[in-house]
């Protein structure tokens, strides 16, 4: 008996589910757009801060990167990254990983993508591109504007360093472009939880809130110093080492340290999700 293996003229598996389909869907949504301009109004709000609190100033006689904030706009966009790749910077890599495969089963869309033909690999491929370009996106569009902004109300200058000298305004900028690609290395763990749980749920909002959680309590873990060592496998533990790029002499090892880390969990995680879709029943 011979099977049947014919498809239907002009069907290519590679040609489903075009990224610049899935970017211009995921543009339009409403969630992308409030992200953004959370993103772009927090430059403003550190900025009316520091008028209304007048020039920041050291304590116990130390200077921080946060006391240098008004010295120029390179310093200001320096401290946004600083406040934010904390905790701010977490939720739209979570939420844009998140909520991309788990948003269509919550909305009964899922089936159909599928049936369109798209095969799993590919649905989840475009979604995990456009998902991670939106996230690098957010994390250019803070510096970006703070710099901006900083540079009206500072001026344009060199960045100053805390501990001492500066950098002129053309080392500062691509020093703070490494800045931004560590920021986004280290945020690939939380990209990989998220994506992971995506495909695990058909609530999106379990799946951001389980990233971001999850995040959190690696930071609560890194911070019990009783761990020792074992922190160093912990990608919260090299989530700042990108300060050591706003040095005189640059010092790389820590964010290299932490760009493995992060790169290996990111990897394990991205796999997990793969494999365990291709054998999901979809069923919403």
């Amino acid at each position: 008996m011979s099977t049947l293996t014919e498809t239907a003229s002009g069907y290519k598996a590679g040609r489903t589910l075009p990224l610049r389909v899935e970017l211009i869907r995921q543009l339009k949504r409403r969630r992308t757009i409030v992200m953004g301009g959370i993103l772009a109004a927090l430059p403003f709000v550190l900025l009316i801060a520091f008028a209304i609190g007048g020039e920041p100033g050291g304590r116990n006689n130390t200077v921080s990167l946060m006391d240098t904030a008004t010295a120029s706009g390179a310093n200001f966009a320096a401290v946004n990254l600083f406040v934010s790749a904390g905790f701010l910077l977490v939720i739209p890599v979570a939420l844009f990983c998140g909520d991309t495969v788990a948003s269509e089963a919550g909305w009964s869309s899922l089936r159909y993508l599928l049936a369109a033909p798209v095969p799993r690999a590919r649905l989840l491929w475009s979604k995990l591109v456009v998902g991670l370009g939106l996230s690098l996106a957010a994390m250019i569009l803070l510096p970006v504007v703070a710099l901006a902004v900083g540079t009206a109300a500072y001026g344009w200058g060199s960045l100053e360093l805390p501990t001492g000298g500066s950098l002129d305004p053309g080392t500062a900028a691509q020093r703070l472009v490494v800045v931004v690609g560590f920021i986004f290395v280290s945020q690939l763990v939380t990209a990989g939880l998220a994506f992971w749980l995506s495909t695990k749920t058909d609530a999106a909002l379990g799946a951001v809130g389980g990233a971001v959680g999850l995040t959190i309590v690696g930071n609560v873990l890194d911070a019990v110093t009783a761990l020792g060592d074992w922190r160093h496998f912990l990608p919260a533990h090299w989530q700042f080492a990108w300060a050591d790029a706003v040095q005189p002499t640059p010092e790389w090892s820590g964010m290299i340290q932490g760009a493995a880390v992060s790169v290996t969990y990111a990897l394990v995680l991205f796999a997990l999700a793969f494999r365990g879709f291709a054998r999901k029943d979809v069923v919403s």
